[in-house]
């Protein structure tokens, strides 16, 4: 039987946009933490400009062959899932030097597909707003709660992430989350993203680490960090929920 969880309140508010310089850098948070295995960097590489499409893409190095690898995401955002030709994998061939971190084997991934980027009008300047960014370990097998803010627009946010883990070895899980929105005027809207039919074999937990819109404020991307165990320990990868407001 699956257990269903509820997660904890976590609150961060952001004024408008952040600084232009500002980095995800929750991996990097993260990494010390961990006993073994390899910690992903995501990428985020813009919606189309009219922000039915957005794209994004994870990197690393593999722990044990030190091979540099990239995963490269194209998304329909209504649709809330791949298009069709939209998942690509690389890894390298040959393993990295000495204080290289993989970044490398993203530029390859890019360049590689850079003709069905541009066929979804990808545009890799078009990052969007983040409006909410966890930079503290905000994993927890039993979900997670945030509320954020669109100062510039007057629209309250919160989303809950709610966990079902399945009993049996390996652990198995998966989640849903419940999404809402409030403007000044009142007007409440409410989404429900995610598929919690869909279960992952080795995933511990899920949390919101980013939610960003597009400058129309048509569509909303929050990342998920995921906690992958292996045999030596645990992986750090990413995936998105997306929707439409």
């Amino acid at each position: 039987m699956p257990i269903i969880y509820r997660g904890s309140m976590f609150l961060v508010d952001r004024r408008k946009s952040f600084a232009a310089g500002l980095v995800f850098v929750a991996s990097l948070l993260f990494s010390g933490a961990l006993r073994a295995g390899d910690v992903a960097s995501f990428a985020d590489l813009g919606f189309s400009k009219d922000g039915k499409v957005y794209m994004f893409a994870q990197y690393g190095v593999d722990e044990h062959s030190l091979y540099p690898w990239s995963e490269l995401y194209i998304v329909d955002v209504e649709r809330n899932d791949f298009v069709a030709d939209g998942r690509f994998s690389y890894k390298h061939d040959k393993p990295v030097a000495l204080g290289q971190d993989g970044s490398a084997a993203l530029l390859r991934i890019v360049s590689n597909n850079s003709e069905t980027i541009k066929k979804y009008r990808g545009n890799f300047m078009n990052q969007g707003i983040p409006l909410f960014i966890s930079l503290e370990d905000s994993r927890n097998p039993k979900g997670q709660t945030i509320d954020f803010r669109d100062f510039e627009r007057g629209v309250y946010y919160n989303a809950e992430l709610n966990s079902i883990i399945y009993n049996g070895s390996p652990i198995i899980s998966s989640f849903y989350i419940l999404f809402n929105s409030r403007r000044h005027s009142g007007e409440r809207k409410t989404y429900r993203v995610g598929s919690p039919e869909v279960k992952r074999a080795g995933v511990s937990s899920y949390s919101i680490k980013k939610a960003i819109v597009n400058d129309e404020r048509s569509s909303m991307i929050l990342v998920i960090e995921m906690t992958v165990i292996n045999g030596d320990g645990a992986d750090i990868r990413y995936m998105i929920e997306a929707l439409r407001l």
